[in-house]
């Protein structure tokens, strides 16, 4: 019985200061949707112009992880760590294993090329480090993920993948 103890004594211990070091994604949120990555630095110098600029190339991908649930984006909040915010205004449906990429810039929403623009040119994403938020519609959060870009970027190429 006291081995039993010191054991799970131990493995709390260790929880305890995975979620002081990594407050952020502490908790594996219980929704379909997740951010399956984002492309935080996009390729290129970074220029906001609406005409000449590669906000465009800055993206952060969505994915319907559910094997069985169609789930409409309408009502879904996306925030940084400083308060930028996107809402999906507009229905968007995302089939089991379907995904869509938010992109920066402006464009033509599409279901059939899984895109979304934010209608603005203007970064969201920090090049050396942010936290990403995905709200559902209710308010409560559907998923998190902080990145620096020195622990989380290991080929340099400013895309990082959360889920597969």
């Amino acid at each position: 019985m006291r081995k039993r103890s010191v054991i799970a004594a131990a493995v709390t211990a260790g929880a305890l200061a995975f979620l002081a070091v990594n407050p952020a994604q502490a908790a594996e949120y219980h929704s379909a949707l997740k951010i399956r990555g984002v492309q935080y630095d996009a390729p290129g110098r970074d220029s906001n112009s609406c005409s000449s600029g590669n906000t465009r190339e800055e993206y952060l991908t969505i994915k319907n992880y559910s094997s069985s649930a169609t789930i409409n984006l309408k009502g879904y909040v996306v925030k940084d760590a400083t308060g930028n915010r996107f809402a999906f205004t507009a229905s968007h449906y995302l089939q089991p294993g379907d995904y869509v990429k938010l992109r920066g810039g402006h464009g033509t929403d599409s279901d059939k090329y899984n895109v979304v623009y934010r209608d603005s040119c203007n970064f969201m994403w920090n090049n050396d480090r942010d936290t990403i938020y995905l709200y559902k519609p209710s308010g409560s959060r559907s998923d998190v993920h902080s990145y620096t870009k020195s622990g989380y970027d290991r080929d340099g190429d400013g895309y990082i993948r959360f889920h597969s």
